[in-house]
C-alpha cells in the first residue's frame, strides 16, 4: 500500500491539534496523560510535535476524552484556524 504525501494543509492542521492538546494537558504529564488515554507516550509526543499529522481517530477522541475536549470543539480549533486569506486563494 502505498501512502499519499501529506498536503500542506493536513500538515498546518496536525500542527494545530499538537498545540492545542499540548495547551490542554497544561501542567499535566505528558506520561499521565498518554497512560491514561491508553495510548503510548511516544504516539502523544510524536503528535503533540506535529510528527503524526494525521493520527488515527480512535487516538484522538481517547486523549480529547482524557484532556476533557469535546470532539467538535477539537475540529473546530484545529480546521477554523487557517487565515482566511489562504481559504480564499
Amino acid at each position: 500500500m502505498v501512502r499519499l504525501p501529506l498536503t500542506p494543509e493536513e500538515l498546518e492542521r496536525g500542527r494545530r491539534l499538537g498545540a492545542l492538546l499540548r495547551r490542554a494537558r497544561g501542567a499535566r504529564s505528558m506520561l499521565d496523560v498518554a497512560l491514561d488515554a491508553g495510548v503510548s507516550p511516544e504516539t502523544l509526543r510524536k503528535i503533540e510535535t506535529g510528527r503524526v499529522a494525521t493520527p488515527a481517530f480512535p487516538t484522538i477522541a481517547a486523549i480529547a476524552a482524557v484532556l476533557g475536549l469535546s470532539l467538535d470543539a477539537v475540529w473546530a480549533e484545529i480546521s477554523d484556524a487557517a487565515p482566511r486569506e489562504q481559504l480564499a486563494s
